[in-house]
This record gives structure tokens, sequence and C-alpha cells, in this order.
């Protein structure tokens, strides 16, 4: 990966907590690893466990934030989810999938949450 994608993905991971902040969730984890792979965003969202997956453009517009994250990437999201859960106990905790997509085309970023963007895909 180039340092001007790792760098454009870091902007919009920070452009979408400073977002989901003022909507009210509330930060766990950034970045979280595991053997499954990684989401972008861990966060609480009342008594909601929240993933939330961030796509970053430079162009275009917000509205294929849902459709941005295939099937491939839903399982994989979704693995990352269980063992989350599992790792810290938290199974009988609601939970969901948001996707926040962020354009920086223009001037001003623009920013758009879909929460419960899709369903468990394991």
């Amino acid at each position: 990966m180039t340092r001007e994608r790792i760098d454009l993905g870091k902007l919009g991971e920070d452009l979408a907590l400073r977002e989901v902040k003022r909507l009210g969730y509330k930060k766990i984890v950034r970045n979280y690893r595991c053997p499954m792979g990684e989401v972008d965003l861990i966060a609480r969202d009342g008594d909601t466990l929240v993933f939330i997956e961030i796509k970053t453009r430079r162009a275009g517009s917000t509205g294929y934030a849902k459709e941005a994250v295939n099937q491939r990437k839903r399982r994989q999201l979704s693995k990352v989810a269980l063992c989350y859960m599992k790792e810290h106990h938290c199974f009988q905790t609601k939970a969901r999938f948001d996707v926040v997509a962020v354009s920086l085309m223009g001037g001003r970023p623009q920013l758009e949450v879909v929460k419960n963007a899709f369903d468990l895909a394991y």
C-alpha cells in the first residue's frame, strides 16, 4: 500500500471518528486487528456495539457507501466482529455494522453514516 493511500485512509478515519462522536457514539477501539482481519472502528451507540467500516475517496459522491462493502468484505468484517465479541465476552450485547463514506472532493469533506448497513454475513 502506498504512503498516499495510507494517509488518505488515516484522514478518512479521523474525519469519520469525529462525525460518529458528534452523533453520540462512544469510541472503544480504532483499527482492531485479530487473526480474522481488521475493522476500522468499534464504538458504542447507546447499548449497541457498532463495528464501523470507513470508505474514503478523493472524488465521487458518498452515495455508494452501502454498496462499497461487498459480500466478501461483509464476511470478513463479520468474522472480525465475532472474534472481538468472543475476546471481550460480549455475546449478549446488541451489535450492528455501520459504514461511513468520506468524500474529499471539493473544498469540504462530505460524510455519510449508514447505520445498520448490513447483517452478519458469516
